[in-house]
């Protein structure tokens, strides 16, 4: 526990499943008898106040909505520009405002991931002290076990000495032109110079990175930044305010383990995947959940023995599962290994198909690329998965090392350190 408690402003920047872990660890330093505020778009401020945190708003619900309606947002390669223009680049301002309001020089602090660069900024021109958060191990360059950033992987199959000018190029071309007009900008207006290759080393905090994955997962690379400590992940997904209604558990009460489908709690255009997965379900004559909050993607008919629902915590249904088809999101992939459950991921962009190869090397489950992911090829790869005793061993065996307490304590403890530091 702290000698002292403190402030600190937590920050959620995206989708459901990049929110949940942040209000996890708001939680648990709120227990710790720390005075937390949330800063995340205002769609989360009723989950917020559920956790008994403070908050502040990023963006209305309409900006967030919007947002997700884009479809550009999942492009492979476009995908980066499209969520920055939407979502990175709005909040750089009101992110270091609101931290300058809340800034005292003693017993306060930022928690942040590393794409909320207003908190970055807030450290640089403050001094507030910034313990960058990052969720998913994509976030951490290495050029000896670099991470899939799409396939073909390509940087993974390039010599060693060449993938530092991949990361090089990729800055170049890609990220820089799309954040270095607006953040440099308002770094002129606070008599900062200017950044380039915002997504090397400057987006981490010098002082403390804390990775909310375990090193079985990401083993720790002699070549990432300094100061990198992994925690484990924290597995908060709402079981913790919500209980499971009546609807849902007697569908799981009465019949076979279901499978269980989602494309992530950000996806609005999912058709194809909804109507591939409702043709697994009527071919393996199977049971299934379709979860999502947008149900206009859904079959206009589902089959018998299939349901929808638009929210269920995974730590609820994922252990009454036969198998888990899903995005590969961090969140959810993480919870699929809290559930031992076999997972088929189909990832589009972002973290996810990092996070697909993790899967595999794991061996807890496969992947398709979506133009795969067809009603023959999806039926054949989930029969191996569920048959397999080497699947189903390899996700027994990582149980015992999914410890959402023991993450929570390391990642607080972490961040009282740097708090007292302060």
């Amino acid at each position: 526990m702290p000698s002292a408690s403190g402030k600190i402003l937590i920050v959620g920047l995206g989708s459901a499943g990049d929110v949940h872990p942040n209000v996890g660890l708001g939680a648990a330093l709120r227990e710790r008898g720390h005075r937390v505020v949330l800063l995340a778009s205002t769609v989360f401020r009723p989950l917020g106040e559920r956790a008994g945190l403070e908050f502040e708003g990023l963006g209305t619900d309409e900006q967030y909505h919007a947002t997700l309606r884009d479809p550009e947002i999942w492009h492979p390669t476009r995908g980066f520009a499209a969520i920055a223009r939407r979502g990175l680049l709005p909040a750089v301002r009101p992110t270091y405002e609101i931290i300058a309001r809340h800034y005292r020089p003693k017993g306060m602090m930022v928690a942040a991931p590393g794409i909320a660069f207003g908190a970055r900024i807030a450290q640089e021109r403050l001094g507030v002290p910034l313990v960058t958060v990052h969720l998913q191990p994509v976030m951490l360059r290495s050029r000896i076990a670099p991470p899939c950033f799409g396939f073909p992987d390509l940087i993974g199959l390039l010599p060693r000495p060449l993938r530092g000018a991949y990361y090089r190029f990729a800055d170049r071309i890609v990220i820089d032109p799309v954040l270095s007009g607006e953040i440099n900008a308002f770094r002129a207006e606070l008599g900062l110079a200017p950044v380039r290759r915002f997504l090397d080393a400057w987006w981490h905090s010098p002082q403390l990175v804390v990775g909310l994955f375990p090193e079985f997962y990401a083993p720790p690379q002699p070549d990432w930044i300094p100061n990198v400590h992994l925690s484990g992940f924290p597995l908060w997904d709402e079981s913790e305010v919500r209980t499971l209604s009546p609807e849902v558990e007697s569908f799981l009460s009465t019949g076979d383990p279901p499978l269980v489908f989602t494309a992530g709690s950000a996806m609005a255009h999912g058709h194809s995947f909804f109507e591939v997965s409702a043709e697994v379900c009527r071919t393996l004559g199977a049971r299934g959940v379709f979860l999502t909050q947008f149900p206009e993607q859904l079959p206009a008919r589902l089959p018998e023995g299939v349901r929808h629902f638009h929210y269920v915590p995974f730590s609820a249904i994922l252990p009454r599962a036969a198998a888990f088809v899903h995005h590969g999101g961090i969140g959810t992939t993480a919870q699929a290994l809290a559930a031992g459950v076999p997972q088929l991921v189909v990832p589009l962009a972002h973290d996810q198909p990092d996070n697909a190869l993790r899967v595999k090397r794991l061996g807890v489950g496969d992947f398709l690329l979506p133009k795969r992911y067809t009603k023959e090829i999806a039926v054949e790869r989930l029969k191996t998965l569920i048959a397999s005793a080497s699947v189903r061993r390899s996700c027994r065996e990582l149980l015992p090392r999914m410890d959402p307490r023991a993450a929570l304590e390391e990642a607080c403890a972490r961040i009282e350190g740097l708090l007292a530091q302060s």
